[in-house]
């Protein structure tokens, strides 16, 4: 079972709205003018409020479906839609993923005006809808859209994609930041800004607020006198960083709640043992191969002395540069540039044996003192296909590296093109302490790859650990980070339990560099930037009992009581874990499994036996299960009743999703092994 409620990603949002029906006519562009286009952005403390608003009139004699596209970006989440049409506002109904491409279906066959979020690009994600509109008529659209800006390569980013078509007589760019630790720089650029109009980018900059705007009239935005091309077609993008003057970062408290950033400066770089495990086999020949090797070659340039770095290209067989890692001296790194551009594509591919050659290389490096003690290792894998010499059943693959690496080091994954299966690159990162991204093919692929080793090649702290008194926080996110990488930032939120509070020790451990402050200096957020925080779901019941272990990992054993003359369900004792984090990596079993995270995906929605509880289909750990829609009781706010939680429940007793079988995990009694 694994719960869940809305969220936002591909196909994640419906908008449903009522809207009266008009007689469907043709899209006649040359008839339809947009008049007005206006974004307005507002930031603070990372968190970004935008509305773009849009208004067009119907000039034909006949009614028209009027379309309104925008693309944002897919960290983004939508929280209101609504139509003006002739005076009249009509309010869109915001639905969770699994019900939204059904519904989405339904109102479009049924006449009715509906709107659905795709994917668009890298990283953008489009929402579309169209309207009939009477003629001579008017219609407004508003978006509204939140994000939670990402710390990435020291800066937040705030991208706007501007496509308005057409010429637009009012055309407004409009971003107010603020940031109560103080502005360090702003920029502001757009890909479409020619030399004319970059003039018109007006910026505004004091202590710790910024204002830009963009506002260009309908002459300048003409491609040419006299034509009606537009130049606005692409991107308006701003980037900025904070103050950042204090060792734990800064913590902002509103309205009952807190936001911990902590992005500490001037930390030294760790040294890093890296190793490369690069696909050659044939499906990355012609281009995919030129631009690997051209990324390899300006990776191999930014290495540093102190860094010590090996490569083992691979097909069907495994074929390193040297049987052991060098260090990043002028020397090393000349030859191995020479290897480089000596690397092409040939035969089939072996992941897993080619990933295994690279713990045992940097493991065997470190029993032999090969390599220095205090640099943290690393394997970066590059593949484009799937696995088809060697072991290529991808669970067995995913468990062998996990076990090869227990714990002792990450493993970075890229995924190269379409052809890729991306989720088991995802998985296999993340069981393993680091990340997966997928490069496009495109004529950027050599900066995407780039790209992602400039975000991962300088770890600054691991395993780090945020910590809270308990007298003085009830609830928190996530506060256990694998990783912290230069120019990056965590982000903890969570609520308070006295909302007069002053002070409260924070403590912060990163692999034995320990922060420990008494924090009495708080920055309160604007009012109108209402937080939203997801907090840790624990079950409280009448009865329970907290078992703590070594004063850190606290479980909570819950007894749940089922009706008494239910056919075969009987009372049982729910465990759960509090501080899963504090726990090894190697801790494994029916719940141990669970506790570093688990990527999975559902789609396919459809009618199951019962009508309110749909089936679906489950993409998880390489394998797709059948599963079913169904409610848990959340007893956090309503001790007695519980509150419905949406979940889904896999069949033959989790198999597919558990490791093994269920029998595995039964044992004679509660204190007994297997």
């Amino acid at each position: 079972m694994i719960g869940g409620g809305p969220y936002f990603s591909t196909l994640s949002l419906f908008v449903f709205l009522f809207v009266p029906s008009l007689p469907l006519s043709l899209f006649l562009s040359s008839q339809v003018e947009v008049y007005s286009v206006t974004v307005d952005c507002t930031v603070a403390s990372r968190f970004a409020h935008t509305v773009m608003t849009s208004s067009a009139i119907n000039k034909a004699n006949a009614s028209q479906e009027i379309f309104f596209e925008v693309e944002m970006p897919k960290t983004a989440f939508i929280t209101n839609f609504s139509m003006l049409i002739e005076g009249q506002i009509y309010v869109g109904e915001v639905k969770e993923k699994e019900k939204a491409k059904k519904q989405y279906e339904k109102a479009v066959s049924s006449g009715q005006t509906a709107g659905l979020v795709k994917v668009s690009g890298r990283k953008m994600e489009k929402f579309s809808v169209s309207v009939n509109i009477a003629a001579n008529s008017n219609v407004t659209f508003v978006l509204t859209y939140q994000e939670l800006l990402q710390r990435k390569l020291g800066q937040y980013e705030i991208l706007t994609r501007v496509k308005p078509k057409q010429l637009v007589q009012n055309f407004q760019i409009e971003v107010d930041i603020y940031e109560p630790q103080g502005i360090a720089f702003v920029d502001a650029y757009g890909t479409f800004l020619s030399n004319e109009l970059l003039p018109l980018v007006e910026k505004t900059v004091t202590d710790n607020k910024a204002h830009i705007s963009f506002s260009p009239t309908l002459e300048q935005q003409r491609k040419c006198p006299g034509c009606d091309g537009t130049l606005i077609d692409g991107d308006f993008i701003v980037k900025y960083d904070v103050n950042r003057a204090t060792t734990l970062g800064d913590i902002q408290i509103v309205n009952g709640y807190f936001v911990h950033f902590f992005a500490p400066p001037d930390l030294p770089r760790v040294p890093k043992n890296v190793v490369f495990v690069i696909d050659r086999s044939g499906s990355m020949g012609g281009t995919k191969m030129q631009q690997t090797r051209e990324a390899l070659l300006e990776i191999l340039k930014d290495l540093h002395m102190e860094d010590y770095f090996a490569l083992i290209p691979f097909d069907h067989e495994i074929t390193p540069w040297k049987n052991s890692l060098m260090k990043a001296t002028e020397e090393n790194v000349a030859e191995a540039m020479k290897y480089v551009r000596r690397i092409n594509d040939n035969g089939g591919t072996n992941i897993n044996d080619a990933v295994l050659r690279a713990v045992k290389m940097l493991i065997n490096d470190r029993k032999n003192n090969n390599v220095p003690e205090r640099n943290l290792d690393m394997i970066i894998l590059l593949t484009d296909g799937m696995p088809n010499s060697g072991e290529s059943h991808l669970p067995r693959i995913q468990e062998n590296v996990r076990g090869a690496i227990d714990g002792n080091m990450s493993l970075f994954c890229l995924g190269f093109g379409n052809d890729v299966d991306y989720s088991f690159l995802d998985v296999m990162a993340k069981q393993n302490k680091g990340v997966a991204r997928r490069i496009y093919e495109a004529s950027d692929a050599t900066l995407q790859l780039q790209g992602f080793y400039e975000e991962v090649s300088s770890p600054l702290l691991s395993e780090v650990d945020l910590r809270y008194p308990d007298n003085a926080v009830e609830y928190v996110t996530t506060n256990h980070f694998r990783q912290l990488f230069n120019g990056s930032e965590i982000v903890v939120a969570g609520r308070l339990s006295d909302n007069d509070i002053n002070n409260f020790l924070v403590e912060v451990f990163a692999n034995g560099y320990p922060f420990t402050k008494n924090t009495n200096k708080w920055h309160k957020a604007n009012p109108y930037n209402s937080c939203h925080v997801h907090l840790v779901c624990v079950l409280f019941i009448d009865r329970s009992l907290t078992v703590t272990l070594r004063d850190s990992v606290k479980f909570v054993i819950l007894l749940h009581k089922v009706w008494e003359k239910h056919p075969y369900h009987q009372n049982y004792l729910g465990f759960y874990t509090l501080d899963s984090h504090l726990l090894s990596p190697s801790v494994h079993g029916l719940l141990g499994q669970f506790y570093h995270g688990i990527e999975f995906e559902v789609a396919d929605l459809r009618p199951g036996e019962v009508e309110e509880k749909p089936d679906a289909t489950m993409y998880i750990k390489g394998q797709a299960l059948n599963v079913t829609r169904g409610w848990q009781k959340d007893y956090r706010w309503d001790v007695k009743n519980g509150e419905n939680v949406p979940c889904w429940f896999v069949h033959s007793n989790g198999t597919g999703l558990i490791d093994g079988d269920a029998s595995d995990y039964v044992v004679s009694g509660l204190f007994k092994t297997v």
